[in-house]
């Protein structure tokens, strides 16, 4: 009974109208079924930026003209067909959720079709930077794929395709274009990482964030990947150290977790430390693909992730989680505790 009136709550805020909602939640489960979450600090609110996580019994809606021409000869699964729109959230208070539906859809996204996952926001210079995977491209395809970057001047959007093609279509280095984290550093340099199939890149971007433009090295995508990286790159800074985060094992079970590595520059390298964020039986399975806020001007961390509820058996059947991240007295990131209602509320 427990597991049924769950997947009822899930159920029913998915199924909500498009128009903006209010939810109020210790942690972030009752917003529906969302994965891959970044948290920002913009504009006097905190926002989250999921993929759509729609449970594969979801009923399949029509297939579009774009997917239909991608879908020949090629075998996509049911479920990415669905995704074709990404929603956002904010909140003055970590508690309290908006929802922002679709700030970025297909429709504005000229040579995309589906497969929308993973986002990650910059603001520069007042407008807000949208980057995204879409059509899930492998090697051998030779449609148009991999990441995008969209404009808004606001983070709630709507956000338009900026350059009418993907800005990273191939795989370099074996890396499939896929989970960007888009990171400034504190001289104004925008590092790029991404990365799916084992392997992770990093690159740099231009000022107008339209361009891979060459490191310091001539390079424009450098290898980075660490021991275990599968996907979901994210990076932060503490004290002078950079702390580069992904995420290991299998996003569809209990085996998914985030483990880091430490370098005295955003271009490693990078040699693992550890797992800090792992599957509890007593909590959730398979926590992972996350990201990190720092509460402006304090020591103050939060990790935001998703995570499979207990008593869930479909891979997409993910929900989002906030828990505080913590540093041991030697710098290393200790071991996050996930927890059932979240750290409470934190205004700004």
């Amino acid at each position: 009974m427990r597991v049924f009136r769950t997947v009822v709550v899930f159920s029913a805020l998915l199924l909500c109208p498009l128009a903006g909602w209010s939810q109020s939640s210790a942690n972030l489960a009752r917003l529906g079924f969302y994965a891959d979450p970044e948290v920002h600090f913009f504009a006097g609110q905190y926002w989250i930026y999921p993929t759509s996580s729609s449970p594969e019994s979801q009923e399949q809606k029509a297939f579009n003209p774009l997917q239909q021409k991608l879908r020949a000869g090629h075998v996509i699964h049911p479920v990415y067909l669905l995704h074709t729109s990404l929603d956002a959230f904010s909140s003055p208070d970590l508690v309290h959720w908006t929802r922002h539906p679709a700030v970025l859809d297909v429709k504005n996204v000229p040579w995309a079709a589906y497969a929308f996952w993973a986002p990650t926001v910059i603001e520069q210079h007042g407008k807000y930077y949208l980057f995204f995977a879409a059509n899930d491209i492998q090697k051998q395809d030779t449609f148009p794929g991999g990441i995008g970057v969209a404009v808004s001047d606001s983070p709630a959007g709507p956000f338009i395709d900026a350059l009418g093609k993907p800005l990273i279509g191939e795989f370099h280095n074996g890396a499939q274009p896929i989970d960007p984290a888009v990171y400034r550093d504190d001289d104004g340099t925008i590092y790029f990482y991404y990365g799916g199939q084992g392997h992770c890149n990093v690159a740099r971007l231009s000022a107008d964030l339209r361009s891979v433009i060459p490191m310091q090295d001539g390079s424009l995508y450098k290898e980075i990947t660490p021991d275990h990286y599968v996907e979901g790159p994210f990076m932060i800074k503490r004290r002078g150290v950079y702390y580069f985060m992904w995420s290991e094992g299998s996003w569809e079970n209990s085996t998914y977790g985030v483990a880091y590595a430490r370098s005295n520059s955003p271009t490693g390298p990078f040699i693992r430390e550890g797992k800090i964020l792992q599957t509890d039986p007593a909590i959730a399975n398979g926590p992972g693909h996350h990201s990190v806020l720092q509460i402006p001007g304090t020591d103050i961390w939060y990790i935001v992730y998703h995570r499979h509820p207990l008593g869930t058996t479909g891979a997409n059947e993910r929900v989002m989680a906030i828990d505080r991240m913590t540093f041991a007295p030697d710098g290393s990131i200790e071991p996050v505790k996930m927890t059932e209602d979240g750290p409470g509320a934190r205004v700004p």
